[in-house]
């Protein structure tokens, strides 16, 4: 014989005033693709990765379509640690060279990757992994970034290595994938003109891969609530204009500004709407996606 435990009125009144909430959500966002960047605490922390995938499947089985870039940073220097690979950072860029590139792609489209499709194939989707040199779907180059020598202030060209950024995005394999039951889920690796692989930076390729697809939202989980004021409170929406100023007068620095740029680099090439989440919340695409008041900060283009 079995049981189940009854809830009281009020909590199945709770559960259908949510469910009501959702549904015009739901039928704005139908047949739209949500790219969503992934990393941080929630990819290490085996509850909120289990909360992640159920909340993917369910954005699918909903009629959304999305498309999942993940990171792997940690895991990736864990990596290099046991194998005794030294490795330095520039700008909070890793310094990639032959054989550290051969690690982030090992780690990155294999054991990380791998674990996030089985996450999602765990809770009822059907995901399958790829890196962006699958299809053709990331070309990329080198990136060259330049400081200026404090004396002198003449500027020098650092080498990163096989640190890259999108050139062009193939999205054909994605709109095949976007036509039928799967779920995406791709590693940023990159290749180059004469087949180099190439390391980029989740975010960049997750921006890339939005405005490819004129995606309703990108949204990149991070381990903040979202954008903060000088007083440490959150902003819940930022047109492009007024994060510029905030970016100016530094109120967003440090590892926000390449996010934010990311966002409005997105939102200027097709992309409805970008979102900073904090991914440490449970349940946190779903508070943004299906609620009134959403979650984390928005940034749109504005007037």
């Amino acid at each position: 014989m079995k049981t189940k435990e009854l809830k009281t009125p009020d909590a199945w009144l709770k559960t259908a005033a949510t469910l009501s909430e959702a549904l015009p959500y739901m039928r704005q966002f139908a047949d739209e693709t949500f790219v969503i960047k992934y990393g941080g605490h929630a990819m290490g922390d085996g509850t909120l990765s289990r909360q992640f995938a159920e909340d993917i499947v369910l954005l699918k089985q909903v009629g959304i379509n999305p498309v999942v870039v993940h990171g792997g940073g940690p895991q990736i220097g864990k990596m290099l640690e046991r194998l005794k690979i030294q490795s330095s950072f520039i700008d909070g860029l890793r310094v990639t060279d032959s054989a550290t590139v051969e690690i982030v792609e090992m780690v990155l489209s294999g054991s990380i990757n791998k674990a996030i499709v089985s996450e999602i194939n765990a809770a009822g989707g059907v995901a399958i992994g790829i890196s962006g040199k699958d299809g053709q779907l990331i070309e990329a180059r080198k990136l060259r970034r330049t400081t200026a020598d404090p004396d002198s202030n003449i500027e020098k060209i650092l080498d990163l290595g096989f640190v890259g950024e999108p050139v062009s995005i193939n999205p054909v394999i994605l709109q095949e994938f976007a036509e039928s039951n799967i779920i995406p889920v791709i590693a940023p690796i990159g290749f180059g003109p004469n087949g180099e692989t190439f390391n980029i930076n989740a975010d960049t390729a997750a921006g890339a891969i939005a405005a490819a697809l004129g995606a309703a939202k990108l949204i990149i989980l991070t381990d903040v609530s979202g954008v903060l004021n000088k007083s440490g409170e959150l902003i819940s929406e930022l047109t492009i204009s007024e994060a510029k100023k905030l970016m100016k007068d530094k109120t967003i620095s440090g590892g926000m500004i390449p996010k934010i740029e990311t966002c409005m680099h997105a939102l200027e090439n097709d992309v409805e709407a970008a979102h900073i989440l904090d991914g440490r919340l449970a349940h946190v695409i779903l508070l943004e996606t299906f609620t009134k008041y959403g979650a984390g900060t928005m940034i749109y283009s504005g007037n």
